[in-house]
């Protein structure tokens, strides 16, 4: 059986440290980290994130603001949102969630949000930072995956490293993250996607394979050399009327064919999924702290 890469049990550890430094803070007579968030209309999963974001705050003994705005909401009045956020000397981080309403640009509130309180790493500021290797605030996903790899004691250099999935928010800071002369990192890095000529072939050479691609069980075990370390950031909701819900999720990894070919595995749910919102707190920790812009 593989290593499991537990993303559920590492992200409450990270959580519980999280907890401890901002007790710390306060008796330190520091400042109290604050997170604020931007929601624009209803949709139901970006409630639901959301919430998780503003619940774990409270968990690890952030202050939080949620900020409800409605779907019509026009550009302009978001970005003003923005602005004011921006100039709040109390509020360290700032997320905008996503997706938008049609009518507002992502990259225009993106810019708007001061680097340093962008703690999703989407910022041009922040992505370039860390391209450079720089302090930078790393956006959540990819940083998740970093931190389960060196919490796994996941070997990395020399290793080869293959991204299936170019995105800006994982494929490609996490094809610039393990290149990086550091650890987790020192791989040689093929950043492939769903135009990639002879992608199963290469898939099969990776010693490491991280599959951000947004295709339900795309990867297959023919794809998977034996022994291969498997990160699966996929996330996928389909039918299934033998549970109670009546649905399940699934990756972009077959998990069932690839987990016996594995060294080790993230699995869905529980794998990367959970990282995301330690990655973010641990940014606003840094926010707060002032160590990455001083």
């Amino acid at each position: 059986m593989p290593t499991l890469i537990d993303g559920k049990k590492t992200s409450e550890e990270i959580k519980t440290e999280i907890a401890q430094r901002v007790a710390e803070i306060k008796v330190e007579g520091g400042k109290t980290p604050h997170l604020a968030a931007i929601l624009v209309g209803s949709d139901g999963a970006s409630q639901t994130y959301v919430g998780a974001k503003v619940k774990s705050c409270e968990q690890v003994g952030f202050e939080s603001t949620l900020v409800r705005l409605a779907e019509s909401v026009t550009e302009e009045e978001l970005l003003k949102v923005v602005e004011d956020i921006n100039q709040n000397p109390d509020i360290d981080g700032l997320i905008v969630q996503l997706p938008l309403p049609k009518h507002i640009s992502v990259e225009k509130v993106t810019n708007k949000i001061k680097p340093e309180k962008d703690v999703d790493g989407f910022t041009p500021a922040n992505v370039g930072r860390m391209t450079l290797g720089w302090p930078a605030y790393v956006a959540a996903t990819p940083y998740g995956i970093v931190e389960l790899l060196k919490r796994y004691k996941i070997e990395t250099s020399g290793k080869h490293c293959v991204v299936i999935g170019r995105s800006h928010i994982v494929g490609s800071p996490m094809s610039i993250l393990m290149a990086r002369n550091e650890y987790p990192g020192n791989c040689t890095v093929t950043l492939t996607h769903s135009r990639t000529k002879n992608l199963p072939e290469i898939a099969k050479t990776a010693d490491i394979l991280i599959v951000a691609l947004g295709k339900p069980e795309f990867v297959t075990a023919d794809m998977v050399k034996d022994g291969a370390v498997v990160i699966d950031v996929g996330i996928h909701r389909i039918e299934d009327n033998s549970k109670k819900s009546g649905f399940r999720l699934i990756g972009d990894v077959k998990f069932d064919e690839v987990s016996k070919k594995a060294s080790a595995i993230t699995p869905v749910p529980g794998g990367v999924g959970p990282m995301t919102i330690a990655s973010l707190l641990y940014n606003t920790l840094l926010a707060a702290e002032k160590q990455v812009f001083g």
